[in-house]
């Protein structure tokens, strides 16, 4: 398909002024941004779906804890789909000769970083939360002579800054907007430099369907591939045409419509924790520092598991002398750290104290990335040594923790079984 057939095959009407891809560098960046967004997006999904209550002693009746249990589960699957969009957006770089790009600003992200009202920040589940995951899901080109389209839309909400009277200037004003670039992008620069000199990256450092159990990550090695890709992005994010109902716009607004009928019903309803965004470290008046002591070295331990996760998924993208075994046990690594220490962690801290600066408030997880830009470690054997001796000082740490709850000494125990696993080679 060359570009004027790809464009020809787009479904919906453009609504904003289409981005230029000239260079590969240009369709570098806008991976790169991709990237972020994504990554970040997932945060903010991860945050809600950890503030959300677990039991009814937490003041649920059994109903409000049946539908609190089911959106959980959409909001959690909606940020592992959010994470097999990360993964193609890293076999679309490695395709094009590109490194592994897992580096995202702190949340929330900095004013300007992403066009206005996708400022990503870590909201507890509700209203404020839905609207603006809405927000970030609602489809370009959505078509507004659908009344049912046009009342969705309206349920969507930007962040905004308190500060902000006028929009500033903006790049790409929907999710599909950017990936309607790169996907036009791809098309224009195969039609201009030629697809072998476009799809110069090695298709075996890229993911695949039994690395991490996905049938739709498949390996970009041209063109048809690369459109395959994108278009799996688009259509479970934000859904095309009239599909929109099935993808995750769809499915956040049925979980919002249900959320404001419930609290209708029973104003005094919430079933989201108390859970306040700060940081474990180095925070401001926007973001203020978890002012219990265990608390924030619990957060500690979390962006550390966060950290492992992410020098792994990098070495797995950037392997250069592994064997097959070895990035499989990489791609184990980090999708059993989002299960065995991830979510436990990010569910504990929901229950946790923030601190006796802000009373009957909880904590949640940060999402700190501390000190690093980037999570490439080139050389594998010095790369795994790295790996293994970090989650072996969490796993240190954790045992550490005097008064810890429970939960923290089965996660020290995840920590020594891949440090372990890791040292085997």
């Amino acid at each position: 398909m060359d570009i004027h057939e790809r464009i020809a095959s787009i479904s919906v009407a453009p609504l904003e002024p289409p981005i230029v891809v000239e260079h590969r560098e240009q369709l570098i960046y806008l991976l790169r941004q991709a990237s972020e967004l994504e990554h970040a997006i997932m945060c903010e999904y991860l945050f809600a779906a950890f503030s959300l209550k677990q039991r009814v002693d937490e003041g649920l009746t059994e109903e409000q804890k049946i539908a609190v249990d089911r959106w959980r589960k959409v909001v959690l699957e909606v940020a592992k789909q959010e994470m097999l969009h990360l993964a193609l957006v890293q076999n679309l770089l490695t395709a094009v000769g590109a490194a592994p790009y897992l580096s995202r600003p702190d949340l929330p992200t900095p004013p300007g970083h992403f066009p206005p009202g996708m400022r990503i920040q870590l909201i507890p589940f509700g209203e404020r939360a839905l609207r603006h995951f809405l927000y970030l899901e609602r489809p370009e080109g959505m078509a507004l002579d659908d009344p049912e389209a046009v009342l969705a839309v309206a349920r969507a909400a930007a962040i905004m800054e308190d500060a902000d009277i006028v929009p500033r200037a903006q790049t790409f004003a929907t999710v599909g907007h950017l990936y309607r670039a790169i996907d036009i992008g791809f098309a224009w620069l195969v039609s201009k430099l030629g697809a072998d000199t476009l799809f110069i990256g090695p298709p075996e450092a890229q993911a695949t369907p039994g690395s991490f159990g996905w049938k739709e990550l498949v390996p970009v090695t041209d063109l048809a591939s690369a459109h395959a890709a994108i278009d799996t992005i688009v259509e479970q994010g934000e859904g095309v045409s009239d599909e929109w109902r099935t993808a995750h716009f769809g499915r956040f607004l049925d979980v919002f419509d249900e959320y404001m009928a419930m609290k209708a019903e029973d104003p005094a309803f919430e079933p989201a924790r108390p859970a306040l965004a700060g940081r474990a470290r180095f925070g401001n008046d926007d973001e203020p520092v978890i002012s219990d002591s265990l608390t924030a070295k619990v957060a500690d331990l979390f962006n550390v598991a966060n950290e492992v996760i992410l020098l792994t998924l990098a070495r797995y993208f950037a392997s250069t002398d592994e064997t097959a075994e070895q990035r499989a046990t990489l791609a184990d690594v980090a999708v059993e750290l989002m299960f065995g220490a991830i979510k436990p962690l990010g569910q504990l801290l929901t229950q946790m104290p923030f601190g006796p600066t802000h009373p009957g408030r909880t904590a949640g997880p940060t999402f700190e990335l501390f000190y690093r830009s980037g999570y490439l470690l080139p050389h594998r054997q010095a790369a795994w040594a790295l790996i293994a001796e970090r989650l072996r000082q969490a796993g240190d740490f954790a045992r550490a923790l005097e008064g810890a709850p429970a939960a923290v000494a089965k996660i020290a125990v995840v920590f020594d079984k891949f440090a372990a696993r890791l040292m085997e080679g």
